[in-house]
């Protein structure tokens, strides 16, 4: 038996499986992981920033037009849809087999698929609000504001991603909620995530269940725990998944 036919097989005896995915599972669909989008915006500007000061809540009070100026060109990707592996947990999810999404992704490419119950540790893209009268904004209108920085048409506030930046917290609830979640679960699938970025790497250890499946290219600081460990991509892995289950 391959390990994917084992992995089918063990979501085929699950009731309650979790899947924690980060950056790994939005590459195949043409979304590069920060330390590449910030690579590449290292070697195309001599800009005296790094991708972590820009990103940080404090650059973004002091100096928003550069903030926003790295955050549209290289962590917005419009044309993103998505691929197999998000396929799959959506349709995982429409069976009752899959209980929640934990993703550190800020793309929605989850919610794009299908999935429903997903819990977005760092925020998402697709919610922006007024820094002064909190008015929500699409993601089309940041995109499209006249200006480098977007301004509320209410009242002419500055416009703010719904994302966590470095210096901010988590948000509680959803922190609360993925606990639960891990801690309920009969299996954690694990994908595309290094595990290295905290507080939300460490949510991992609430699991008590008894399959734990990781499925990262690149190996892990976890590797030892899993029960089974698959190191191919993971959207074709999840494609062959899906294939094998009814």
């Amino acid at each position: 038996m391959t390990k994917i036919e084992q992995l089918a097989d063990w979501i085929k005896e699950s009731q309650r499986i979790v899947f924690f995915g980060g950056a790994g599972i939005s590459t195949e669909s043409g979304i590069p992981d920060f330390r590449s989008a910030a690579g590449i915006y290292q070697t195309e500007t001599a800009s005296p920033y790094s991708p972590e000061e820009i990103l940080s809540r404090p650059f973004f009070n002091r100096h928003p037009e550069v903030f926003y100026d790295f955050y549209k060109t290289k962590m917005i990707h419009m044309e993103a849809k998505p691929n197999p592996a998000h396929r799959c947990l959506a349709k995982l999810e429409q069976a009752g087999k899959l209980t929640h999404i934990i993703t550190q992704n800020i793309d929605g490419l989850h919610q794009m698929a299908g999935s429903k119950k997903v819990l977005e540790l760092h925020g998402s893209i697709h919610r922006n609000y007024c820094m002064n009268c909190q008015q929500s904004h699409s993601l089309d209108e940041v995109m499209q504001s006249s200006s480098v920085v977007p301004i509320c048409h209410v009242c002419g506030g500055i416009v703010k991603p719904d994302v966590v930046l470095y210096g901010e917290n988590l948000d509680n609830q959803v922190l609360a909620e993925s606990i639960q979640a891990i801690a309920s679960a009969d299996m954690l699938l694990i994908g595309g995530t290094s595990l290295t970025v905290q507080p939300a790497a460490h949510l991992i250890t609430y699991f008590i269940g008894k399959r734990t499946v990781l499925l990262n290219a690149s190996p892990t600081a976890y590797d030892h725990h899993a029960e089974l460990l698959i190191t191919e991509p993971i959207g074709s892995v999840m494609n062959e998944v899906s294939r094998l289950l009814p």
